[in-house]
């Protein structure tokens, strides 16, 4: 073969490499996990506010992924957010009177829910609703409560 053909193909060969790790990274960026097919179940909570909370958020105990956020939407009844988690199942023993909180990484972070298990018997199961929960802290929302506070209206 040529010099230049051997150029060619080594070139080709990275360029092909490089394709194939981006879309790795991209697919690892986008939390995809269609390939990760662990057994899971679903539990529902109702928030009075989610804040910036999006479908496929993480759902942590004690700062450990155990599920993500499947679906987002509003009660027609209460009128409160309704928020569905599909949870592993390695993670099947959580209590029943375990709370819910939409909390954020960081100061201007994403938002995830966090579980905090309770002390009952009764588990979580299939179709369950975590009673106990604590809406998003909106950055806005304090940011107006501290100017009305300290406004300086005497």
């Amino acid at each position: 073969m040529k010099k230049q053909t051997k150029i060619e193909l080594w070139v080709g060969a990275f360029v092909l490499m490089s394709v194939v790790a981006l879309a790795g990274i991209a697919l690892q960026v986008s939390n995809f996990t269609g390939w990760k097919d662990q057994p899971t179940y679903k539990v529902t909570a109702l928030f009075d506010n989610i804040g910036g909370l999006k479908v496929r958020a993480p759902v942590k105990l004690s700062g450990v992924v155990i599920g993500r956020i499947t679906a987002i939407g509003v009660d027609p009844v209460s009128f409160k957010a309704t928020v569905q988690m599909e949870i592993d199942k390695n993670f099947n023993l959580l209590p029943f009177d375990s709370s819910a909180s939409i909390l954020t990484s960081g100061l201007l972070g994403d938002q995830y829910v966090g579980l905090d298990p309770g002390g009952a018997e009764e588990l979580l199961v299939e179709g369950s609703q975590v009673e106990l929960t604590q809406s998003a802290l909106v950055l806005e929302d304090l940011i107006g409560q501290f100017l009305v506070k300290f406004s300086g209206t005497d």
